[in-house]
């Protein structure tokens, strides 16, 4: 089968390999070696979800998906249906499994956004009845335990108390005698307890003899007076043995009872482990996840331009000229894709580092020629995409930089290598040619099933436009050629069968055309190439024919691409380059791999003039395009430099915003503050005098109070600083002498006297410190002044002084006083409890201001609760611990609002 052989070319069962090596669990491990592809998109869907989610979970500190416990207990459940015996030890795993299932589904269901997982979770039935039932008759030994049944119990004990009798017997006897013994041991042969006795003095205890050594120098002698113990022995064992197989039988039955879910448990089990080890291996391999490309509406393909007059003179067909395709909606994006396995071979092989691709493959494209140098990667190119597609199908993350955009292939097909066979007859060009037909003819099916799902689609009545198409073939004119517009008569047009049955197939093709005569190789080339753009979504073939590379200029749908070549190295680099046709420096490549220099300078002599020239604006090219993606890397670094530094503007420009509002509420705070303030002190004011005598003079004080309050609060009646003169003049400086009207400069500072000298024009003066003023109009500090400040401000300070000693001293402020009635005690009651007797009592203290909550230390939690509550009670307006002396930590405070 072509399917088997592509995954078998594209080494996908190594990739398996590698994905096991990340499961958890021999289910695991088996599922990942024999991974199958999934056969719908819908599928893949269900896969890759299952994958997005394990990923998460593995990021997530604590949400890892653990496995410990389960085992594979596919065959003991398989024996358990056929009324099979099962071991302590296939019981024991089942037990396990049970309890590790039960510990993976409350991990999943503790977890957030997985509904995925958790649907699966929910299918798990765990059974703990039947896990307790197994742990109560089997012990961590896989034995059967003494306490399943009492008849066991009672027998073991038997055979313990019979045990003792016979070491007793026997123990003396070895004492009595010591030298017709070997050593002093006791043993079994056959299930019956003997003692080591020598051959000569096997007379000397009279007994059955079971066994002898290899030199028949001893013999293991069972004397008479234990025989009849050791029959009872054998009856108790056999007793024992029926009654633990009758333990076994009840727990296989139970099992059984219950196989139907416990292989349900088995496949989600697998599944969840299946997903966590794609998780791991993406997580390892800096995958990401793939999005799938659907398909756009049909479009109508371009024409022909050969056939274009055939066309005019059958207007009446002019529908059936062109067939009805459906392009992908978006292009294909693979950019820096790196191949999985070359990727374990440097990490874990000492291989060499991995080169990414990129591919960028526009939505109208079904084939891609590529070509270039041999040893060059084009191969390498086709395996990855190849295994790229094959990832993305099984729910796998695809090893490439987000985004990651392709579509959703129903086969994907290759022929890559070389298949000739001796046994079978077959060249190198008969064995791609039959590869290549076993791939035409799964085309053909899938075409011809998809046809009769299509036979009935009708056209509908947004793709009956006109249209305008251009095209370049066979022109020599570098102009384009206009075509005239198609118009699609009605508005119901079947659609035949094969128009809309291209089936959504990656081909890959290795050197297609090879391995014969390059003429007609090239023109069989050619040929299946424009069939494969017909039948297939995409295609990709590797080659050397230059024909293959001007398909491009005759036909949208191909395009080329190249492996790039350094020529200073003379080594090719592994870049695949897009739009360009490679060369394919055969020459070079010979050189370099060893063959005489001789030789490649006489082939070089053959190769043709024209060959040259191509090859020649190829390399410039290729030059040009370097150029241009050095160009576009500078331009990158620039605007991730312009982006950083927009996002450094912004986030400063939040924090000074952020500072100001701030800074705002700040302002807000004090103002509030000293309006209440205020109205404390008005207040007082206001009880002192009703609470007194009104006299006259009582109230010109409560008046200066007043006023000095709203001195102190009001801004209005703030008398704002006065500016400290703070200008001294210094050598050089120029100066105003006002009573002159004249500017000057100062030659010396001002002396003890407070002279200074200065000059302006040809005249020298000396002027005091207080006649001169700056040129912005500052004065001088003098020593008067500071005189005068110093003293206005004693005056002051004397004068606050008097006014503090002829005013009466003010009354205390009202201090909170503990009482019975604003005080509870809530110790040994409840939390909820606890919050309606403190709101009640908080509606009762409002005369008080204060209330007390005696709630105890205890461990905690009641007054915890009780902060809780106080912290968004509208009447609390703040509450604290009490000091030591009134109860400490469990004692609460409350201030009232």
């Amino acid at each position: 089968m072509i399917q088997a052989e592509t995954l078998e070319l594209l080494e996908w069962p190594r990739l398996c390999q590698h994905l096991a090596t990340f499961a958890a669990t021999k289910l695991g491990v088996a599922a990942a070696l024999d991974l199958e592809i999934p056969a719908t998109q819908a599928q893949t869907a269900e896969l890759k979800a299952q994958t997005q989610e394990a990923y998460q979970l593995e990021s997530r500190a604590g949400g890892a998906l653990s496995f410990e416990g389960i085992q594979d207990i596919g065959t003991s459940l398989q024996r358990a249906e056929l009324q099979g015996l099962l071991s302590g030890e296939e019981l024991l795993a089942i037990a396990t499994t049970l309890a590790g299932a039960r510990q993976l589904r409350r991990v999943i269901d503790s977890q957030a956004d997985v509904p995925t997982l958790k649907e699966l979770a929910s299918q798990l039935r765990t059974y703990p009845e039947l896990e307790q039932e197994i742990h109560r008759c089997i012990d961590d030994r896989a034995q059967v335990a003494d306490r399943a049944t009492p008849k066991l119990a009672g027998i073991r004990v038997q055979m313990r108390q019979l045990r003792d009798r016979i070491y007793q017997i026997l123990q003396g006897i070895l004492q009595r005698q010591s030298n017709a013994v070997q050593e002093q041991l006791i043993t079994q042969r056959s299930g019956r307890f003997v003692i080591p006795v020598k051959a000569p003095q096997k007379d000397a205890i009279p007994g059955i003899v079971h066994d002898s050594s290899a030199s028949g120098a001893t013999l293991y002698v069972e004397p008479h007076s234990t025989v009849n113990l050791n029959n009872q022995m054998r009856q108790l064992l056999r007793q024992e043995q029926a009654e633990e197989e009758a333990v076994r039988r009840a727990l296989t039955e139970q099992v059984a009872a219950v196989k139907p879910d416990l292989d349900r448990l088995v496949v989600v089990v697998t599944t969840l482990d299946l997903a966590a080890a794609k998780a791991r291996y993406s997580y390892w391999l800096q995958a990401n996840p793939p999005k799938f490309i659907e398909l756009g509406e049909p479009e109508l393909a371009p024409k022909n331009p050969e056939k274009e007059d055939e066309e005019k003179e059958d207007e009446e067909n002019s529908e059936n000229s062109q067939l009805l395709i459906r392009n992908l909606r978006s292009q294909i994006t693979l950019r820096q894709l790196r191949h999985p396995l070359l990727v374990w071979q440097q990490q874990h092989e000492q291989g060499f580092p991995v080169v990414p691709v990129d591919l960028t493959i526009g939505p109208h494209i079904r084939v891609v020629a590529i070509t270039g140098p041999n040893t060059g990667g084009k191969t390498v190119t086709l395996k990855t995409l190849g295994l790229a597609a094959l990832m993305a199908k099984a729910g796998m993350f695809v090893a490439a930089r987000e985004p990651v955009e392709l579509p959703w292939f129903d086969n994907i097909l290759a022929d890559i290598g070389d298949e000739q066979s001796l046994q079978q007859s077959l060249s190198t060009f008969s064995g791609h040619i039959r590869r290549i037909s076993r791939i035409l003819e799964v085309l053909q099916n899938k075409s011809q099933a998809e046809g009769e799902e299509n036979s009935n689609l009708p056209i509908t009545n947004s793709q009956q436009q006109e249209e305008e198409v251009t095209d370049t073939q066979n022109s020599v004119s570098p102009l384009p050629i206009l075509k005239p517009k198609l118009q699609i008569p009605t508005p119901q047009i079947p659609i035949t069968n094969s128009q809309l049955s291209i089936p959504k197939s990656l081909v890959l093709l290795d050197e297609v055309g090879a391995g014969t005569d390059p003429s007609e190789g090239s023109a069989l080339a050619i040929a299946l190439l424009q069939y494969l753009a017909q039948h297939s979504l995409l295609t990709v073939a590797t080659t050397h024919f230059g024909e293959l590379k001007a398909l491009k200029y005759q036909d949208s749908r191909f395009e080329n691409a190249s492996v790039e070549f350094d020529d200073n190295s003379m080594q090719p680099t592994y870049r695949l380059l897009w739009g360009i046709p490679g060369r394919s420096n055969a020459l070079t490549i010979a050189k370099r791999l060893g063959l005489l220099a001789s030789i490649v300078d006489e082939a070089q002599t053959y190769v043709g003039g024209a060959s040259q020239d191509v090859n020649q604006v190829i390399a410039g090219l290729e030059a040009q395009r370097r150029k241009q993606e050095t160009k576009a890397r500078e331009a990158t670094q620039l605007l991730h430099q312009t982006e950083k530094l927009h996002r450094e503007v912004s986030q400063k420009a939040a924090a000074l915003q952020e500072r100001e509002r701030e800074l705002k509420i700040a302002q807000e705070v004090a103002v509030n503050e000293a309006i209440g303030s205020a109205k404390s002190e008005i207040a007082q004011i206001i009880r002192r005098l009703q609470s007194g005598n009104q006299t006259a003079q009582n109230a010109q004080q409560a008046t200066d109070t007043l006023n000095q309050i709203s001195e102190k609060h009001l801004p209005s009646r703030q008398q704002p600083a006065k500016p400290k003169p703070s200008f001294m003049p210094k050598v050089g400086d120029r100066i105003r002498i006002p009573s002159l009207g004249q500017t000057a400069e100062v030659l010396s500072g001002p002396d003890a006297n407070e002279e200074l000298s200065v000059r302006f024009g040809i005249m020298k003066m000396s002027v005091k410190l207080g006649e001169i003023e700056s040129l912005d109009g500052q004065k001088p500090e003098t020593k008067a002044q500071l005189a005068k400040v110093a003293a206005q401000a004693q005056a002051l300070a004397t004068a606050k002084a008097k006014q503090a000693a002829a005013e009466p001293a003010k009354p205390n402020p009202e201090i909170a006083i503990r009482t019975a009635n604003n005080s509870i005690d809530l110790r040994g009651a409840r939390v909820s409890d606890a919050e309606i007797e403190i709101d009640r009592a908080l509606s009762k203290a409002v005369e008080y201001g204060v209330l007390w909550i005696i709630h105890g230390k205890g461990t905690g939690q009641l007054r915890r609760g009780v902060h809780e509550f106080l912290a968004n009670h509208p009447q609390v307006s703040r509450f604290e611990l009490a000091s030591q002396k009134e109860g400490g930590a469990g004692v609460t405070v409350v201030y009232l609002k």
